[in-house]
């Protein structure tokens, strides 16, 4: 673990920027990569937005603020943000064949030794590896969201991964603060193969009228001791994401009707109603996005 020093991250939106600002504050060199100047702008105002945040609370200082800042450099240029890593991680849209394209590219611009992560939330870390030359090096670092917050990183291993690179892996999470779980290849891992039924179930039971959206996520909330309700949460990840991961687990499993997106969810998503990045979803966040409405189409 003492060669790895230099992380390229891959994607500069809420996950991406997440995962650079963890790697930065504990101690390592960051290259945050984007297609996009204004979207590299951004994350740094976000990274830098939540490490204030931090410092307000105590948990750091503001010379940790400043240390962190200036160890991310942005790039815009792919190969020039991993010609030198050590280890990559991969937090680009929740596209399938965007994704391939960039472990393709990454294996060819990176070091050999360079280990590749992917933060895929459903899609077989297999698949992606089968891309590369070099599938030992290949695994699946899933980070929750919000990155700086959650203590869980779900580690995949591959059919192929190398029990070296798992062991590297589980030693760099701890490093972060973090707490790793290792988990075995498959569509959605644990966490999405479990949450992502629970959340569609929700959807169903809102479609058929059994409950109103405030009703189920209080019933979750209350009985379940869930900090949050699966509606509120869905619009919290994106309605598209659910959307994608429950088709990634619908193909992946024989398409299982358990998996299939509700129809009022896949609905909602073609109305552009995809949460807050939106503006709406279950709940109405154009007010207040602290403290959202239910939204009118379910009052």
């Amino acid at each position: 673990m003492s060669k790895i020093k230099n992380i390229s991250v891959i994607g500069s939106g809420t996950m991406g920027n997440g995962i650079a600002h963890v790697f930065a504050l504990s101690g390592y060199e960051v290259s945050l990569f984007d297609i996009s100047v204004e979207a590299l702008s951004k994350a740094v105002k976000t990274i830098s937005g939540n490490l204030d945040r931090q410092v307000g609370k105590g948990i750091i200082s503001e010379e940790d603020k400043k240390r962190t800042l200036s160890s991310i450099r942005t790039y815009t240029d792919l190969k020039e943000a991993v010609v030198n890593a050590d280890l990559f991680v991969e937090a680009a849209t929740e596209n399938k064949s965007v994704k391939l394209d960039i472990f393709k590219k990454l294996d060819e611009f990176s070091p050999a030794s360079c280990i590749l992560c992917s933060n895929t939330s459903s899609i077989p870390i297999h698949e992606i590896a089968e891309v590369t030359k070099r599938k030992d090096k290949v695994i699946g670092m899933h980070f929750m969201n919000p990155v700086p917050v959650m203590k869980l990183v779900e580690i995949v291993k591959a059919k192929d991964t190398s029990a070296e690179v798992c062991t590297v892996i589980k030693q760099i999470t701890e490093s972060l603060g973090k707490i790793p779980v290792l988990v075995n290849d498959a569509p959605g891992f644990i966490s999405n193969r479990i949450l992502m039924p629970m959340i569609n179930e929700a959807v169903h039971a809102l479609q058929e009228g059994v409950g109103g959206v405030a009703e189920i996520d209080e019933i979750m909330k209350l009985g379940m001791a869930h900090p949050m309700g699966p509606l509120k949460l869905a619009d919290l990840i994106g309605l598209d994401v659910c959307v994608f991961i429950l088709n990634v687990l619908y193909e992946g499993f024989e398409k299982k009707p358990k998996y299939a997106p509700c129809p009022l969810l896949v609905e909602m998503v073609n109305a552009g109603e995809l949460g807050p990045k939106s503006g709406t979803g279950f709940y109405d966040y154009k007010v207040n996005p602290k403290e959202p409405v239910v939204a009118k189409r379910f009052i």
